[in-house]
């Protein structure tokens, strides 16, 4: 067996995994840097995450491979990073890539730098072992960019600063003076409605991705259209608009295979324009924001159907992405036993030896396993016709139906968990447990799920256990051990989630741990100069880049999270200092944000917010009673509005919480926007009727 290399200390299970190559890999960090400059080699920088088939497609084929490894230990000082880990790495050498080859990005992530400013001259993403797909084999790539480091340093060096000019170009988006402008929110709305595709729903063709903020912007502009008064009939119709694009994506979305049918939850993204065959991985970043988002679909409509997804999320992710002390695990494989989707493919006879005659008829119906196969030679399953569709064919009652297909799907999942599984990435990524308990929290909110609430906040002190030491915050956590400076979108995403659970119950500890969190963003993070959060906090390890990203990525933008977070704990908290932060970052995001609102979903719910704050009620009794208001105005409660419950006993209260007090025994509500508050109220009917009960939409 191959000795291990310098992986073997590292707590990422990506780096594990190579942990055994024949390859001399090291971990980013400064005994690979300094000896990269001792010897005055080139870096190969290799970037991916355990959950990618085509990275473990590039190890099998290259890193796995004793000649190509030989050649690799010679020419270069080989670096692996985990993207998931290292997103302020990842970041910048994807962006890189994109200058140097004009093409998209993607993992594997292959980059040769210099050694001397770590500045990239070549690199590309999955190279074959061998010239194929239009790409020349990794070995004898390896060989030429050796030999064209020796032979032409004073191009290589010409190259780099002009890469270091762009990049330092690119680091600050240039948002001008430009005051924040709603009118940018409508020109977004008819930019959606161009790029739908209104059969299957989704924006644009293949691939296709969900875009979960893209979602819950479109839903937010149709709230927020639905209780504006002088919006007039275009502003409603386009509300309209937008809400029927998002129903329709998530119906079509939920009838697809990258829906899981059996366990739940949904993979990373759709290689073809229907939702059908998924690439498989499922990301824990997808699935919190999918769970609120069907959850807010079923309070807008009221279709159990939606309401079933959204129990089958968050019944995934509670069954199979808890770890040890109740945080969230990161992924799900895309492959297992070497092949991808393996774990989720049937074929006919297996099902129907599975299943009895009638289960055996409506499922192979309702999923497609009476046509051809969809993947390889075998089946995907994916909804082919609808359950009153199956009603038909069949003649049976729609009830008996989903009796038969709740049966039959518990059956085939039952026989699913006998295989062998995909491999789970365990470590603990503190921005995707923002997402997973801020989607827990929201849903738990509109659905009375107590048992989510009770997740999502045994989360969140799993995180402030584990991975807060001594007023900040650490981004990843394995084996007991907490690691890495956290960014930008650790503090805001988890700043956003703890909003949120207040929502669900009151605390005083997560209200200030929610001040605490802003506190460091507004001290660690801003740019005092131009407005807006830089991805790394000032005190972070030196780059060729620091960044400050405006724009959706696999995660929601942490300027747009920070942003409404901001505002939202300043509007309750009477911090005009985090809504000015809040102000300042829109304000620098208007020039991006104009031209592409389309890849600015979380910062235009930010922008709405800013320029017409949601309804804020704060009510303040005994919390039973407080409960049954909850109860009976949950149905008025648009998608915008934030619900605070603070009992009478608390203390320690803000001002301007402090002073809303209420006679013993009574409950008192109090309905704000912005930092302007209504006279109080002490009937439930009184408070629904000035939320605008035409928010409510059946």
């Amino acid at each position: 067996m191959t000795m291990p290399n310098s992986l073997i200390n590292e707590t990422s299970p990506y780096l594990l995994q190579h942990a055994h190559n024949p390859v001399h890999w090291y971990p980013w960090g400064e005994e690979a840097l300094e000896r990269a400059r001792r010897e005055d080699k080139p870096i190969l920088l290799s970037i991916g995450y355990s959950a990618c088939h085509w990275c473990h497609v590039m190890a099998h084929e290259s890193f796995e491979d004793e000649a190509t490894a030989r050649v690799m230990n010679e020419h270069f000082i080989n670096i692996k990073v985990d993207r998931e880990e290292r997103p302020d790495i990842d970041k910048i050498y994807q962006t890189a890539q994109q200058l140097l080859t004009r093409r998209t990005g993607g993992w594997p992530l292959t980059m040769f730098l210099t050694p001397g400013d770590l500045v990239p001259f070549f690199g590309g993403t999955y190279f074959p072992p061998t010239a194929r797909y239009g790409l020349p084999g990794f070995r004898d790539l390896l060989e030429q960019v050796a030999r064209f480091y020796r032979s032409e340093r004073a191009a290589i060096e010409r190259q780099n600063r002009a890469m270091l000019d762009a990049l330092g170009r690119l680091a600050k988006p240039d948002g001008g003076a430009t005051e924040p402008d709603a009118s940018v929110l409508h020109g977004a709305v008819e930019e959606f409605a161009a790029m739908f595709d209104p059969r299957y729903g989704g924006f644009g063709g293949a691939p296709k991705f969900p875009h979960a903020s893209n979602l819950e912007f479109l839903f937010h502009y149709h709230a927020l259209a639905s209780r504006k008064s002088d919006g007039g009939e275009r502003m409603r119709a386009a509300g309209e608009r937008a809400r029927d694009m998002v129903l329709t994506t998530l119906r079509r979305m939920a009838e697809g295979g990258i829906h899981d049918h059996l366990g739940g939850g949904f993979c990373r993204y759709s290689v073809d324009e229907r939702w059908m065959i998924p690439h498989f991985e499922k990301m824990l970043y997808d699935n919190g924001p999918l769970l609120g988002l069907y959850a807010d679909a079923w309070h807008i409509t009221g279709d159990p159907y939606f309401r079933e997804v959204a129990e089958g999320i968050a019944g995934w992710v509670l069954r199979e992405m808890r770890s040890p002390g109740d945080g969230f695990c990161s992924s799900l494989d895309a492959d297992s036993e070497g092949e991808e989707g393996k774990f989720y493919l049937w074929t006919p006879d297996e099902a129907q030896g599975l299943l009895d005659e009638a289960e055996y008829r409506v499922f192979s119906l309702r999923y497609g396993l009476d046509g051809r196969p969809n993947f390889e030679g075998r089946w995907h399953l994916h909804g082919v016709r609808t359950v009153d569709q199956v009603a038909s064919e069949t003649r049976l009652e729609r009830a008996e139906v989903e009796r038969l297909l709740a049966s039959a799907r518990t059956r085939l999942l039952e026989a699913r968990e006998e295989r062998v599984r995909p491999g789970r990435d365990d470590k603990v990524l503190a921005s995707w447990n923002g997402l997973m308990i801020r989607g827990l929290a929201r849903a738990a909110f509109r659905l009375g799920r107590h048992d989510w609430f009770e997740a999502a906040a045994d989360a969140l002190a799993f995180v402030r256990r584990e991975m807060w030491r001594e007023g900040r915050l650490h981004a990843t956590w394995k084996d007991g051990r907490a690691r890495h400076k956290a960014y930008l979108d650790d503090y805001a995403l988890l700043l956003d989630a703890t909003l949120i659970l207040l929502q669900n119950r009151w605390s005083g500890d997560l209200l200030a741990f929610a001040q605490e969190l802003a506190e460091v963003l507004l001290a660690d993070f801003a740019d005092t100069d131009a407005g807006g959060f830089w991805f790394t906090a000032h005190d972070h390890e030196k780059l060729i880049q620091r960044r400050k990203d405006f724009a959706d990525d696999a995660v929601p933008s942490g300027n747009g999270i920070a942003a409404a977070a901001l505002a939202r704990l300043g509007h309750l908290a009477g911090n005009e200092r985090f809504v000015q932060a809040a102000y300042e970052t829109v304000r620098a995001a208007m020039g991006p944000l104009s031209a592409m609102p389309h890849a600015h979903g979380t910062l235009l719910i930010a922008l709405s917010e800013l320029t017409d704050p949601p309804p804020l009620v704060v009510l303040r009794g005994e919390p039973v009673a407080m409960s049954a208001w909850r109860e009976r105005c949950r149905k008025a409660l648009d998608l915008r509005a934030l619900w605070f419950e603070i009992p009478d006993c608390t203390t320690s209260l803000p001002p301007i919480l402090e002073e809303r007090r209420t006679r013993l025994g009574t409950v008192s509500a109090w309905l704000c926007e912005g930092f302007s508050c209504r006279a109080p109220v002490t009937e439930p009917e009184t408070l629904i009727s000035s939320l605008n009960v035409a928010a409510e939409v059946r």
